[in-house]
């Protein structure tokens, strides 16, 4: 099993950028693909990003791509998600999951899930 925990969010103008941790406790991390999702009020939860076990592939949502950048530094067991550029629109509660996987790769379903960290971006 792993624990995840978010960290990073806030409240942050329009073009701004902020970077989200998560945290993950357990010694295989690095065998988890991990991913951030989140949730608008109203809205059904959606991937944003998501990476494998070395980094080499990764997964963006096409409102994101060329704004966020996910990755991962194993050694620390965390992942971040770096995002610019902010839009009101990107408003919503951001959380971090995990899924092992036997082969490094990217996945759409996962099984672990943090707590969440909220991010308001004000036009």
């Amino acid at each position: 099993q792993v624990q995840l925990v978010e960290s990073g969010g806030g409240l942050v103008q329009a073009g701004g950028s902020l970077r989200l941790s998560c945290a993950a406790s357990g010694r295989t991390f690095s065998r988890y693909a991990m991913g951030w999702f989140r949730q608008a009020p109203g809205k059904e939860r959606e991937l944003v990003a998501a990476i494998s076990w070395t980094g080499s592939s990764t997964y963006y949502a096409d409102s994101v791509k060329g704004r966020f950048t996910i990755s991962r530094d194993n050694a620390k067991n965390t992942v971040y998600l770096q995002m610019n550029s902010l839009k009101p629109e990107d408003t919503a509660v951001y959380y971090c999951a995990a899924k092992h996987r036997l082969v490094d790769g990217i996945t759409m379903e996962y099984d672990y899930w943090g707590q969440g960290t909220q991010v308001t971006v004000s036009s």
